[in-house]
């Protein structure tokens, strides 16, 4: 069985440098699971944060699951990562040390189970933005040239 991609967070890779991402699995109530599957999730302004010996997603938002009615989720609740002690170890460490955050970059299922992939991440200057547009429409332009050649 594959994955299947069911949110991305674009907007990561805007502002941050990403150094290195972990794969990290969800706690998750049934109905947000099933919510999930429908595709009504946004981690867009979501943030991983260490609490406690834990990491924890704050601020997606999982649509409520209209079939369960009154036995719904809280759509912007704080859900709690699977990682090994290990690894949240050292992303804890590297946090402090480093002047970095932990960003999701997305949302997928493997295996019939939500994983979530994170990202260490430092934050990019607005002239490092800058460049980094540049950049981006300097290559269409020139794939734009190939096209009108051929």
């Amino acid at each position: 069985m594959g994955e299947k991609t069911v949110s991305v967070n674009r907007k990561a890779s805007h502002d941050y440098h990403i150094l290195r991402t972990v794969e990290a699995g969800l706690s998750l109530l049934g109905t947000e699971i099933k919510s999930i599957r429908d595709g009504h999730v946004s981690i867009r302004e979501a943030y991983v944060r260490p609490q406690n010996g834990e990491m924890w997603l704050v601020g997606a938002h999982i649509a409520h699951y209209p079939p369960a009615g009154r036995d719904n989720h809280d759509a912007t609740r704080s859900r709690r990562l699977l990682l090994h002690r290990r690894e949240v170890r050292e992303l804890e460490h590297e946090i402090q040390a480093a002047g970095t955050t932990l960003v999701p970059l997305r949302l997928y299922l493997k295996g019939g189970k939500a994983k979530l992939e994170i990202a260490l991440a430092r934050g990019k200057k607005s002239y490092d933005k800058r460049e980094a547009i540049a950049k981006r429409d300097a290559q269409r332009q020139m794939q734009r040239a190939l096209r009108r050649r051929s």
